[in-house]
């Protein structure tokens, strides 16, 4: 790729409304960004949302193109990953729609290396947090690269046990790359930029809202064979992450804990739908019996193309049955845009892209407000990314 396409890939992801799907499609339609930028509005309108009139060729996905080559070009450790290159991480392409581009600091390297997701409460107690650090630990000192998501509690311990061991650790931020979140965690960064890699999606300069951290945790689990989940209570963003590892296909596994303690139960609810009860690193290595298997693993973290998605048909539009339980309020108890968001849902089946399209909101306020509703007991998530509603 030379440097003028490169420059149309990086304009054309981080141009607003853009995501992944819409910019699959415009790839394989067009050929090429540089094709895609050069054409007309009239002509790409079919294949993007509405939204995305305002900003297509304007200054606000120029600008933040420049300061991206810029960022880059101003580290020694720091790199714009596009899908294109062949460094990119295969792991990001099985189960998931990849991200075009992604903001790294640090060492690349691991991105192909056998990996394991740790995650949990930021709250946690001082017990779950030596296991997780203990666990972290051992796995990066047998070559383990460790995934989380930089928060306070079980992440933290995770990233600072896998230091500890030695190891390599990866931190995947809900934030642009250049914001340390949370800012307490600066040290942490830099230690993880040193011994490891940073990773985000979002364009420089992104505060850390509410709907970044579902799609941060989709990538938390595609990167790793298995997910890991130390402490969680039941409405719990960790548990999301377990279930999006599963309907990835990766290995779901969990530590148990105090029937008395609140912070056990979502694990508890996990292994009894079907995860791994883990108490020592033979639970984990029986359950990932690639991870320590490093030829096996490079056969499976296979290096992608952007023709596979090419070659790809994703029909984002599902039907469904209504499924109705309980009756409650929903204007008494939810917010005018939850209410929005669950009304907009109805009672089909139906992907957060094509809820995005339909109510004209962004699209992080929408994922935000669907994970809020899920944890809420209002709709439940189903395979391929989708949601139904299951109260009326």
């Amino acid at each position: 790729m030379n440097e003028l396409e490169r420059s149309a890939w990086i304009e054309l992801a981080l141009t607003p409304y853009i995501g992944a799907e819409t910019f699959l499609r415009l790839i394989k339609h067009f050929g090429s960004a540089q094709n895609v930028l050069e054409t007309p509005f009239n002509e790409i309108k079919p294949l993007v949302r509405a939204q995305v009139q305002p900003y297509w060729r304007q200054d606000i996905a120029k600008k933040a193109t420049e300061a991206a080559l810029q960022w880059e070009q101003s580290h020694d450790d720091a790199k714009l990953l596009l899908l294109a290159d062949e460094d990119f991480p295969g792991m990001l392409t099985e189960g998931l729609t990849p991200p075009p581009l992604l903001f790294i600091r640090g060492n690349t390297q691991c991105l192909q290396q056998p990996a394991l997701a740790i995650v949990g409460s930021r709250h946690a107690t001082p017990q779950a947090l030596r296991i997780a650090s203990e666990f972290a630990t051992d796995l990066a000192q047998k070559g383990v690269v460790i995934v989380s998501g930089m928060a306070d509690g079980i992440d933290t311990a995770a990233h600072q046990g896998a230091l500890k061991g030695s190891g390599s650790t990866i931190a995947v931020w809900g934030t642009g790359i250049d914001r340390v979140y949370p800012a307490r965690n600066k040290e942490l960064a830099q230690q993880i930029s040193h011994h490891g890699c940073l990773i985000s999606e979002f364009p420089l300069g992104t505060r850390p809202l509410a709907g970044n951290f579902p799609r941060r945790n989709r990538l938390i689990a595609a990167l790793s064979q298995g997910t890991l989940v130390v402490e969680a209570a039941v409405e719990s963003g960790s548990l999301i992450t377990a279930r999006l590892a599963g309907e990835m296909g990766r290995e779901v596994m969990a530590i148990p804990g105090s029937i008395d303690n609140p912070l056990s139960k979502g694990c508890h609810l996990l292994i009894k739908q079907g995860a791994k009860l883990v108490e020592n690193f033979t639970d984990i290595e029986q359950e990932c019996t690639l991870l320590l298997q490093k030829n096996q693993m490079q056969a499976y973290n296979q290096q992608p193309t952007v023709e596979k998605f090419h070659n790809s048909d994703k029909n984002l539009h599902y039907h469904g049955e209504e499924t109705l339980t309980e009756t409650e309020d929903a204007s008494k108890v939810l917010n005018k845009t939850e209410q929005i968001v669950l009304t907009g849902l109805g009672y089909g089946v139906m992907h957060p892209d094509t809820l995005v399209t339909a109510l004209g909101i962004p699209a992080a306020d929408v994922y935000a407000n669907l994970i809020t509703l899920e944890l809420a007991g209002w709709i439940t998530a189903l395979p391929g990314g989708c949601y139904q509603r299951i109260k009326s």
